[in-house]
C-alpha cells in the first residue's frame, strides 16, 4: 500500500501532507496528555506500535507503484482511538521511508492518509457499533475492515493522480482497487484474526488497563471471565 517515493505528482502529494497533518498534531497532543494522566498505558502503547510496525513491513507483490501487506492500525484504533494511531503510524512509515525504502518522504502524507487515518476511523467506528454483540467479533471485524479501508484510500489517492484518459477517476479507481483486491481480501480476514486473538490476550494480562481506556466495560468483563 505504502507508495513509493516521488510517485505522486504535484500538487497531490502536497495536498495529502496537508489533510493529514491536523490529525497528526492532535493525535501527538493526545499522547502527550495520556502520558500525563494514564502513564501505565505506555507499554500497551509501544506494543500498538510495534504491532503496526511488524505488520505493515510485511511486502507483497501488488500494482505497480505500491505493494500489498496488513495494516496493524485497527488494533491501535480500538485501543487509543484514530488520533493516536495516526502518530503511532506516522512513527512507523517515517521509519520505514528512510530505512527500510518502504514507502516514500514525499509520499508520506498521502500514506499516513491511507494508513494512519482513513483505516483507524473505520476500524475505531465499527468497533464501537459492534462492541455490544460481541466484543471479539467486533475486533475482527474493525480490524479487517480498517484494513481495507486503507487499500481503498489508497486506490482512490493513486485514482485521483492519475485519471483514465477515457473514463476519468472513476475508472481509475476501479483498475486500482481490482488489483489490490486480489490480495489484500485475504490478508483483511487474516489480519482480523490476528487482531482478535492479540486482543483476547491482552484482555487476559492487562484487562485493567483496557477498562481504564474505555475499551471494554466492566459488564463485558464479567460476562467473558464467565462471573
Amino acid at each position: 500500500m505504502h507508495i513509493m517515493e516521488g510517485f505522486l505528482p504535484h500538487p497531490w502529494w502536497e495536498i495529502w501532507f496537508a489533510a493529514s497533518l491536523p490529525f497528526v498534531a492532535y493525535g501527538v497532543s493526545r499522547i502527550g496528555r495520556m502520558a500525563r494522566e494514564r502513564r501505565e498505558t505506555m507499554p500497551l502503547l509501544a506494543v500498538a506500535g510495534a504491532f503496526i510496525f511488524v505488520l505493515s513491513s510485511l511486502k507483497l507483490p501488488s500494482v505497480t507503484g505500491s505493494c500489498s501487506h496488513p495494516t496493524g492500525t485497527g488494533i491501535g484504533a480500538i485501543l487509543f482511538g484514530p488520533w493516536i494511531t495516526s502518530v503511532l503510524s506516522t512513527i512507523v512509515l517515517l521509519y520505514q521511508a528512510l530505512f527500510l525504502a518502504h514507502g516514500g518522504l514525499s509520499t508520506l502524507g498521502a500514506n499516513v492518509f491511507s494508513m494512519g487515518i482513513a483505516g483507524p476511523v473505520v476500524g475505531y467506528l465499527v468497533y464501537r457499533a459492534t462492541q455490544r454483540f460481541n466484543l471479539y467479533l467486533a475486533v475482527f471485524l474493525a480490524a479487517a475492515l480498517a484494513d481495507l479501508a486503507t487499500y481503498i484510500v489508497t486506490s482512490l489517492q493513486l485514482a485521483l493522480a492519475f485519471p483514465a484518459a477515457d473514463g476519468g477517476v472513476l475508472l481509475s479507481l476501479k483498475a486500482f482497487a481490482a488489483v489490490f483486491a486480489i490480495t489484500q481480501v485475504p490478508l483483511a480476514v487474516i489480519e482480523g484474526v490476528v487482531s482478535a486473538l492479540m486482543f483476547k490476550y491482552i484482555l487476559q494480562a492487562r484487562s485493567e488497563v483496557l477498562l481504564r481506556l474505555n475499551v471494554v466495560s466492566k459488564m463485558d468483563l464479567v460476562r467473558l471471565q464467565g462471573g
